[in-house]
């Protein structure tokens, strides 16, 4: 399987994001709907199913990391370019659109569940990367990311390591440096949000 088929990205901070996206898509929130005050943690998972074995994946997932810090900068960059681009109508605009791409996607399928299209939408990279290039730009904020090595057994709790033993894992967050972050490590807050959904 090809590292790309098997990456994972999602928004993991704040830890309700994806029905903040739903509401302010829905038009229940205004944007921003994140605060200023709030860490926005983005993450992108190599090795989701498979593993990180040799050389060849860690150059393939650092490719691929870059890929991903690039295509958010790019975001940001075009986002603090632009005046308009951080007001309300022009950012719903944007996640409407991308919500009814993916509605549309999924109609042609055979089977069609209204929950698995909101699950699709608020979860969906596109998305993701808008909401937090956008709070980023509008709440002028530093950000900074941390590439992490396929993980090793003891640095994941027992319960996890099914799920990030020997991936390779790429953190992202609105804050200048991991010394502007409440946590000892970037790993961390990872850690313990995915433990309350695994």
């Amino acid at each position: 399987m090809s590292l790309v088929n098997d990456s994972f990205m999602g928004l993991f901070m704040p830890q309700e994001i994806q029905s903040r996206i739903l509401q302010f898509i829905d038009g229940k929130l205004t944007f921003p709907f994140v605060r200023n005050d709030e860490i926005v943690g983005v993450f992108f998972l190599f090795g989701k199913n498979g593993k990180i074995t040799n050389k060849m994946d860690i150059l393939s997932a650092r490719d691929l990391a870059r890929n991903g810090m690039n295509q958010i900068t790019k975001e940001v960059n075009l986002c603090n370019s632009i005046s308009n681009r951080t007001t309300f109508d022009f950012v719903r605009e944007n996640y409407t659109r991308r919500a009814l791409q993916i509605s549309t996607d999924l109609s042609k399928l055979s089977k069609r569940d209204s929950l698995s299209i909101r699950d699709r939408i608020s979860g969906d990279p596109t998305i993701l990367i808008y909401c937090f290039a956008q709070h980023i730009a509008y709440h002028r904020q530093d950000y900074f990311f941390e590439l992490l090595n396929p993980l090793r057994a003891a640095q994941i709790p027992e319960n996890l390591r099914e799920k990030l033993e020997s991936r390779m894992l790429l953190l992202g967050f609105n804050t200048k440096n991991l010394e502007s972050l409440p946590y000892l490590t970037t790993l961390s807050p990872f850690i313990e949000w995915l433990s309350t959904i695994a």
